[in-house]
């Protein structure tokens, strides 16, 4: 189950990257659009931010599948660090929700984001340690 639980880890780290780089096409690709004059809306989308939007939910399944790997293993402080990366992935949604209206909240947004790649690498770190033999006592 250690492994299962690194790979889940390592799976949301690299997802958080990828949500980096969508968020970055997608203002680009706005940038690019409204200099071609197409006009930007509320119902403006392109492919960074649909993207965005589904990678952020799947990292949301991805990290509630990590919690209950954690249960399942004996890695120490793994249900810990699942918890936390949980914990951080709920604060994100609700970020998201609140950046909507004020835009200043998405600078928190963004560094909640690196604090999820963060514990979850931390996480894959901790799951690839070798397993420590107990002594009999």
């Amino acid at each position: 189950m250690r492994n299962v639980y690194r790979v889940l880890a390592i799976l949301i780290a690299v997802a958080v990257a990828l949500q980096v780089a969508s968020i970055a096409l997608a203002g680009f690709t706005e940038a690019k659009d409204a200099e071609n004059g197409t006009t930007i809306g509320a119902d403006y989308s392109n492919f960074g931010q649909t993207y965005h939007s589904i990678a952020g939910t799947a990292i949301g399944v991805l990290a509630l599948i990590l919690l209950i790997v954690s249960f399942l293993t004996d890695l120490p402080r793994g249900r810990s660090l699942a918890g936390i990366v949980v914990g951080l992935v709920a604060l994100q949604f609700v970020l998201a929700v609140v950046s909507f209206g004020v835009p200043a909240i998405g600078v928190l947004h963004g560094i909640n984001g690196l604090a999820i790649a963060g514990v979850a690498g931390a996480a894959s770190r901790r799951a690839a340690e070798p397993v420590k033999p107990t002594a009999n006592v």
